[in-house]
């Protein structure tokens, strides 16, 4: 089986997407031949097989003004490579490169496709109609959370698969690092400090400059207690002015990016997830398998994940996060984390994602 995997855009910012599709591609079988296509950007941080960097238009992919005059174009070249690779798969990220490639497919006969969605998105009526145009059988929609599928199913009215990304709990947990050398390598304090993180883009979402303002009212007469923030992104100026602003240099961290950022979870006592809106947030899986328990926003998709044993704080309540923050060191850590890695049961998610995604694959 000849598999494409045609995803958006390379580089960090899409890091995650390139995760859950390699994950997805492992379980194509031992006779797959899989290749990686990058519409936009350069650079695949996770993938299985070879890899293709196409650096099309972004305007002529988005199809605005003129530039859509450039789309039939960009079909034409896609399909005769695809053509060429003797495709009979292509597992397409999200609606973006479905309105790109569906259209032509329908020209290519012997293809089958898969849209993976990885969050909510807004689909129009042409969106609708385009990914009901092709038959079952030729044309199979997954979401990465039980919310998204539901809300797809409903806006679609066609099945969509849940296809809640897991990680294999062993193969992730034996190369983390102990606490002390990830702080060492993320720079932060040793010894008797309360270290807080939070892993993600700094985009506003991620709902970053609201924890900031809250580890501040929160972690004032706490000196020993650290924010650190891994991740880069267009915020990064705005937060860092207002660390500074709020005299936090050396209480919080802004660490960038880090390549072998699955590996560091160890150097936080707490796990912070402040987003304002999330497909799935994979980063709460990476932690409870770290044994890092995990304050997070009231979203359904951190619900389905951690059930009665997450900790779920108020969307952008500044005051809710600050109590919170405020109380971590009365808190059982250990325990807290004990009980979400029991809800999260990740060795049977990690079974049944395996399950689903060899199913979707070869469906």
């Amino acid at each position: 089986m000849n598999i494409v995997n045609m995803m958006w855009a390379g580089g960090s910012p899409y890091m995650s997407i390139h995760k859950v599709h390699r994950q997805v591609l492992s379980h194509a079988g031992a006779d797959a031949r899989i290749s990686n296509w990058l519409l936009l950007g350069s650079g695949l941080y996770y993938g299985l097989g070879s890899t293709r960097e196409w650096h099309m238009p972004q305007r002529a992919l988005k199809g605005r003004h003129l530039w859509r005059l450039l789309r039939p174009w960009l079909r034409l070249r896609l399909r005769k490579a695809l053509l060429e690779a003797r495709a009979d798969v292509v597992l397409l990220d999200g609606v973006g490169v479905a309105r790109l490639v569906l259209p032509m497919l329908q020209q290519v006969p012997g293809v089958r496709a898969k849209v993976l969605f990885h969050g909510q998105t807004r689909l129009n009526a042409s969106d609708v109609r385009l990914l009901c145009a092709l038959p079952a059988d030729r044309l199979s929609i997954a979401a990465v959370s039980q919310t998204l599928a539901r809300s797809l199913e409903h806006d679609l009215g066609r099945p969509v698969q849940t296809l809640r990304m897991a990680l294999d709990p062993h193969a992730f947990a034996a190369p983390l690092m102990s606490q002390a050398r990830a702080r060492q390598v993320l720079a932060l304090p040793q010894g008797g400090a309360t270290v807080l993180g939070a892993v993600g883009r700094l985009v506003e979402s991620k709902g970053f400059e609201m924890l900031v303002e809250a580890f501040a009212m929160g972690a004032a007469g706490q000196p020993h207690v650290h924010l650190a923030i891994i991740g880069d992104g267009p915020l990064h100026a705005n937060l860092q002015a207002r660390i500074n602003a709020l005299g936090l240099n050396g209480r919080v961290h802004l660490c960038g990016h880090h390549d072998d950022l699955q590996l560091l979870y160890r150097a936080f006592d707490w796990f912070m997830v402040p987003s304002r809106s999330e497909g799935l947030g994979l980063v709460v899986q990476e932690a409870v398998m770290a044994d890092v328990p995990v304050i997070c926003s009231d979203l359904p998709v951190f619900r389905e994940q951690l059930e009665e044993a997450g900790c779920y704080l108020p969307i952008d309540s500044v005051e809710a996060w600050a109590k919170a923050i405020e109380r971590c060191d009365a808190l059982s850590a250990a325990a807290l984390a004990a009980r979400q890695r029991q809800a999260l049961a990740p060795e049977a998610a990690w079974q049944a994602f395996s399950d689903g995604s060899a199913n979707l694959l070869r469906g």
